[in-house]
Order: structure tokens, then sequence, then C-alpha cells
């Protein structure tokens, strides 16, 4: 009867152990994948904070190109209005169509751009846009990264304990 007893005893204890492997990685994961997802949103909002800048200094050598000048900072408040939550599909399809309409506007700013060259010399605007590319550079790695860490968080959670 005592080994029986004490066998039970032994079974409790290993599935109590057993049940909380692994908890703490998947919070710690969990974690780490939403604050990467926060960093693409900090990168997102950075490369909108520098458009009103880029906008104005573009404005003074080319005030004729005037509908492009609107069509980016409209898409610009169309993307800092998409509020996204990356567990909602819907939303972060709206936040990407927001962001994809962002970057084809800059495009088209950048294609004016080229019409002016003395607009390319100008010490403001090559600051912005090095700035620009800079932002740029920062979504790529933050977007990297947070595709690193749902993998992890997703590898984790598939994994046996």
């Amino acid at each position: 009867m005592k080994s029986r007893l004490s066998l039970a005893a032994i079974a409790l204890a290993a599935s109590l152990l057993l049940s909380g492997c692994g908890y703490n990685d998947f919070q710690s994961l969990d974690e780490k994948s939403k604050s990467a997802w926060s960093e693409v949103l900090n990168q997102y909002q950075r490369r909108a904070d520098l458009i009103p800048n880029l906008v104005n200094t573009v404005k003074g050598f080319a005030a004729q190109e005037q509908a492009v000048l609107v069509g980016v900072t409209e898409a610009r408040a169309r993307a800092t209005q998409v509020q996204v939550n990356a567990d909602d599909p819907e939303s972060l399809r709206q936040f990407q169509a927001a962001q994809g309409e962002v970057s084809s506007a800059l495009s088209r700013l950048m294609v004016v751009v080229e019409r002016y060259p003395e607009l390319k010399s100008d010490q403001n605007f090559r600051d912005l846009q090095a700035q620009l590319e800079g932002t740029e550079n920062r979504i790529t790695v933050a977007r990297n990264r947070y595709i690193q860490a749902v993998q992890d968080f997703n590898v984790t959670v598939r994994r046996c304990p």
C-alpha cells in the first residue's frame, strides 16, 4: 500500500513539474515578440514624423508639384490614423496597405526631386533624405527582428516540453 501511495505521489509531483515546463519561456518570448512589434511601429512613426519636414523642404523648390506633395501628406495622414493590432489580421492588412501608400507617395516625391537639381544640392534636403533612408533601413531591421521573435515564440509553442 505504501509503495502505491509513494508511486502516486511521485507521479503527481512529476506531472505538476511538467505542467509548468516552458510556461516562463512562453511568457518571455511572447513579450519579446510584442516588444519587437512595438519597435516596428516606432520606426514607422519615425518615418511619418520626417515626412512633413521633407515635404516643406521640397515645397520651396517645387511649388508646381502640388499634387505630389498633397499626395504624400495625405498618405502620411492615413498611415498615422490606422490603429494596428498585431493579433488582428484585418488591422495588419490595413496597416500594411497604408504603409504601402506612404512608400509609393515617397517614391513619387523622389521622382519630383530628380527634376530639380538645385533641390538635390540643398543641405536640408540632403540631411532629411539621409534620415529617411536610415529610417527605411531601421524599419527593415525592426521587421526582421519581429519576424525572428515571432518565429522563436512559435517554435517554442510547438516544441514538446
